[in-house]
Order: C-alpha cells, then sequence, then structure tokens
C-alpha cells in the first residue's frame, strides 16, 4: 500500500460484485465469489475439480463509481502449480474505466495450490495477502469495473481508493446466463475480460454471468439446477468436450442426458432464448474417443487422446458423434420449444481456423482465437435474426 495517499478503505458487499452466484464471507472476513451457489456446491460431493472450477471467479467483476485516481484491492488468492513444471503465468486483473479497457495487473502473494499431473495429488502451501493496484485514473466521475482472474481462486478483503465510491446502480441490461468448459470459462485467454463469452456479452451489451466450469462440463444435475434457478433473460449451453475427454459416457447415454439437462433448465426458464452450442474443432478427439490425457512435453503441458478411434462404431463419443447428436436433438425439440436453438462450434473454430492459429496445447484455443470466437458467436446471436437478437443490444 502507498502510505503516502489518504486512502479511504470501503467493505465490499455484495452491492459492488457482478458476475458471481454466491457470495461467501470466510472465516478470516474475506469475500469469496462463487459460480455455482451453495446448494449446488453441495450436490456436487466434494468433487475437486468443481469446486476449484466454480471458485475461479470468472466473469466475476468489482464495480462501483468514484472520482478516485488510485484503486487497491486486498486479496487472498490461491494459485494451480504443476509439480515439477515451471510456474504458471499470473492471472491478470484487468481494469474498465467507463466501459474501457484502462489496464491490466497482477496480485502479489497468495497460497500455491500444488497439483501432481502423474497421479493427480494436491498439497495446499498457504501464503500470504497481497493487493492488486491501478493509478493514474481520471479525477472525473466514473464507473470502474475490475475483471477478476478466471484462473486464481480470489478471497477479496479491502477496497481502498484516495476518493469516496459508490456500489453502481444495475443498468437494466439483459443477463446472459451462459455454461461451457474450461474454453468458456476463458483456458489460454489473456484475462476474462478477454475470454470469448466475455466479448461475445461485450458486443450483445449485454450482462454476462459465466457459470463454466473447467473439466467439469458433464451434463449434471446440480449444474442444471443451478442454470434452472439464477434469473436470465438469455441462455446458452455449450455441450461436448468434457465429455469426450473424461470418457464420461456413451452414446447410448449421451441423448437421455442432453434431454434431462435442458428439460432441469426449461423448468426455470420456459419461453427465455436457449442457443445449445456444439465443441469447438479439437483434431485429437474429433474421431478418437477419451479419455484424454497430461502430455509434458519440453516443459509444457499439452493434452492427448488416449481412447481408440475403432471404439466410436461401438458407442463411445467423439466430438463428430456429438455434434451430430446435438444438431438432432435440438431440432426434435425445437419442434415444440421456437424458442431453442443450435450453434455449431465448428462455424466459431473450425479447421481453416485450426491452420491459422493452432491450438497451443492441442486442446485450448489461444488468446487470438478466443477474440475471434467472441466476434464470431457475437454476430450470430446478437445480430439480425440471431436467437437472442431481440433480447440482446437494448
Amino acid at each position: 500500500m502507498d502510505d503516502s495517499r489518504d486512502w479511504i478503505t470501503t467493505p465490499l458487499t455484495a452491492d459492488f460484485l457482478r458476475g458471481a452466484l454466491d457470495l461467501e464471507r470466510t472465516g478470516r472476513g474475506g469475500l469469496l465469489p462463487h459460480r455455482l451457489p451453495a446448494p449446488d456446491r453441495a450436490r456436487s460431493g466434494g468433487d475437486e475439480q468443481v469446486a476449484q472450477a466454480e471458485s475461479q471467479p470468472s466473469g466475476v467483476r468489482v464495480v462501483f463509481r468514484t472520482r478516485a485516481t488510485a484503486v487497491e484491492l486486498d486479496v487472498l488468492r490461491t494459485v494451480v502449480a504443476h509439480r515439477g513444471l515451471p510456474p504458471l503465468p499470473d492471472g491478470a486483473w484487468d481494469l474498465y474505466v467507463d466501459g474501457e479497457a484502462a489496464g491490466r495487473a497482477t496480485a502479489s502473494g497468495g497460497n500455491v495450490l500444488m497439483v501432481d499431473l502423474s497421479d493427480g495429488s494436491r498439497e495446499l502451501f498457504p501464503g500470504s495477502v497481497g493487493a492488486v493496484s491501478f493509478t493514474g485514473l481520471s479525477a472525473r466521475e466514473k464507473t470502474v469495473e475490475i475483471w477478476l482472474p478466471y484462473t486464481e481462486t480470489v478471497e477479496l478483503f479491502a477496497l481502498r481508493t484516495d476518493a469516496p465510491v459508490a456500489a453502481e446502480e444495475p443498468g437494466g441490461r439483459p443477463v446472459w446466463l451462459h455454461h461451457g468448459s474450461s474454453i468458456s470459462q476463458g483456458s489460454a485467454a489473456d484475462s476474462s475480460a478477454t475470454a470469448w463469452p466475455a466479448l461475445a456479452a461485450a458486443a450483445g451489451g449485454v450482462e454476462l454471468l459465466n457459470v463454466s466450469l473447467a473439466g467439469s462440463a458433464l451434463l449434471d444435475p446440480f449444474t442444471a439446477c443451478a442454470l434452472r434457478d439464477t434469473p436470465a433473460d438469455l441462455i446458452s449451453v455449450k455441450i461436448g468436450i468434457n465429455l469426450v475427454n473424461r470418457d464420461a459416457m456413451g452414446l447410448s447415454d449421451f441423448g437421455p442426458a442432453v434431454h434431462a439437462f435442458l428439460d432441469t433448465v426449461r423448468d426455470g426458464h420456459p419461453t427465455a432464448p436457449l442457443l445449445v452450442v456444439s465443441p469447438i474443432l479439437c483434431p485429437a478427439q474429433e474421431d478418437t474417443p477419451g479419455p484424454a490425457a497430461p502430455d509434458v512435453r519440453d516443459g509444457r503441458v499439452g493434452f492427448t487422446a488416449l481412447g481408440d478411434p475403432a471404439d466410436a462404431a461401438r458407442g463411445k463419443l467423439t466430438l463428430r458423434v456429438v455434434r451430430e447428436e446435438l444438431a438432432r436433438i435440438v431440432a426434435e425439440r425445437a419442434a415444440g420449444d421456437p424458442w431453442l436453438s443450435y450453434l455449431d462450434g465448428l462455424t466459431l473454430y473450425g479447421e481453416a481456423d485450426h491452420a491459422e492459429l493452432p491450438l497451443p496445447d492441442r486442446l485450448h484455443p489461444d488468446a487470438a482465437a478466443h477474440r475471434r470466437m467472441g466476434e464470431r458467436f457475437g454476430a450470430f446471436a446478437f445480430g439480425p435474426g440471431g436467437p437472442f437478437a431481440a433480447v440482446g443490444n437494448r
């Protein structure tokens, strides 16, 4: 903290947070954003992957009005590291002023969650509270928005500014609720604010609730319940990649699971525009079933498919099969549900895109590909005649 300033400390409350489905007051007095409500977290059965993903605050923002020229947040982050490999990049905290990008910072301190990729074991090494700082802001009255990183679990302790702050009144924008995998959570994007759903939301003029769960978009009932119970004007679900790379189910289970998931969502949102999105291109699993596994080469983690392509004929899921089934299921359901639509993920990122912007780890699109996907989704969903056009851009 810069002691030369006359700081004003403001308690962080729900009024200052956007994009979270739940806020937990911790025993240390911090505020921990969650992207699954407490009842649905409990129904996950203590799954460590789910717990890690939903507590990484993709799309969560601290938002307020102020004339401050300097802003600091005291935070306790938990970063993921892989035993025996170089540290991962620090998560990016993006600053927006009146809707325009105005800076990027990283946090100091924090806990380290050490993951051993050879056996999946985890060990937590406690650390200290650190800070995220932004200076040089204009002294005019403005809306400040700080996007939390999608790669780090974040406990918020204090907001300090050199001028008073006030919570920003909700702007009445339509709420877009999106669920997907790590690709939708933001993996390999530069930041939460530049992950493809955030870019598409900005293009559509909507408020994003990103309930994407890295490694855990598995058509779980507790996730469907979270979507059902969350108020929203627009909904999209991106289905498939985790089912294949986790080898979570076969073809005979897939259709009933998709129907049950969509039925649950529809219980809470009977007439909201609902868009089903199939997987983007991933050559390793287009025709090869899962499971997928980490593949460490030259100190970098990639992914490889371990299944046998011949097993697809015996009911194992591949991405090609998933796309075909999703298109069939949505067409069948749409006969009685005029607000349901389908988007082939290959239109967001396909073979030509892979030739130009290959997946750096053979699974996740890079920052440039996220930008392209955000532009394409925005044009499709919110453009003239798109499934979200009548609600977005208000």
